[in-house]
């Protein structure tokens, strides 16, 4: 779901145009957005965590395979048919009850956000903030660092990677270069992660509780604020697995 707190998979399916299959395939869209499935889709045209918080603390997972999402918040419990319009229409209505109870509240008063869409076919790959597609990694010794650095708890959910990696040294993947192999597909590095406003949404309690992007150019010394990198299949794709191994081939 683009704009969430990720779901957690034991096997992601990396695409010859680098996006992961079903990743960010479906989306609550604003009333005004009038190509709500264009393939480049910016976090301005719906809900999204840089700037709505408060859904950080939704529990929404998707069945592939049953075409089922289900939305639990609070006393909000939603299983829904995304085949079905009328599935749709209450998935959207519970994401506004429940905001409607937050203190994005005001964002619902805004002219042309009412009533959400929910959108997209839960297959294709298509709600991204870029027109290249990229997977995502990140160290988990890295976020370790950014969390030592805060009062505020700080783990791998705020960031919202495709791949978290164990068994790396804090910040060693933003020193990659040339190629990396997981399990059995080869990537090359493209760029690192610069990082927006989602990072400080606390995903328990949905409040901004950690000014992450300031920690980062201050207390590690980045001149933008950086976490993760960027990385392109060179071999068509394939399927790469939680335990898979890694290694930078240069």
């Amino acid at each position: 779901m683009k704009g969430f707190i990720p779901e957690r998979r034991d096997h992601l399916v990396v695409q010859p145009d680098g996006r992961v299959q079903g990743d960010r395939s479906l989306a609550f869209a604003f009333a005004d957005v009038e190509s709500p499935d264009d393939t480049v889709w910016p976090k301005s045209r719906g809900l999204a965590l840089m700037g709505v918080p408060s859904l950080a603390r939704i529990g929404l997972t998707y069945d592939d395979e049953a075409r089922r999402v289900r939305l639990r918040v609070d006393e909000i419990d939603v299983d829904a048919d995304i085949d079905d319009p009328a599935g749709r229409a209450e998935l959207a209505a519970a994401v506004t009850a429940y905001l409607r109870t937050t203190p994005d509240a005001r964002l619902l008063e805004q002219e042309g956000v009412l009533p959400f869409a929910f959108v997209g076919d839960g297959r294709t790959s298509r709600f991204q903030d870029r027109p290249q597609g990229y997977v995502s990694l990140h160290g988990a010794a890295s976020v370790s660092e950014v969390d030592a650095a805060v009062p505020a708890p700080v783990d791998d959910r705020r960031f919202r990677s495709n791949v978290v990696l164990s068994g790396t040294a804090p910040w060693e993947e933003l020193g990659w270069t040339g190629t990396v192999r997981m399990g059995d597909v080869v990537f090359e590095v493209q760029k690192p992660i610069e990082r927006c406003a989602a990072i400080t949404a606390n995903p328990d309690t949905g409040e901004r509780d950690a000014r992450l992007l300031r920690v980062l150019t201050t207390s590690f010394g980045q001149e933008k604020p950086t976490l993760g990198i960027l990385l392109l299949p060179t071999d068509g794709g394939g399927t790469i697995r939680a335990g898979d191994a890694v290694a930078v081939e240069g």
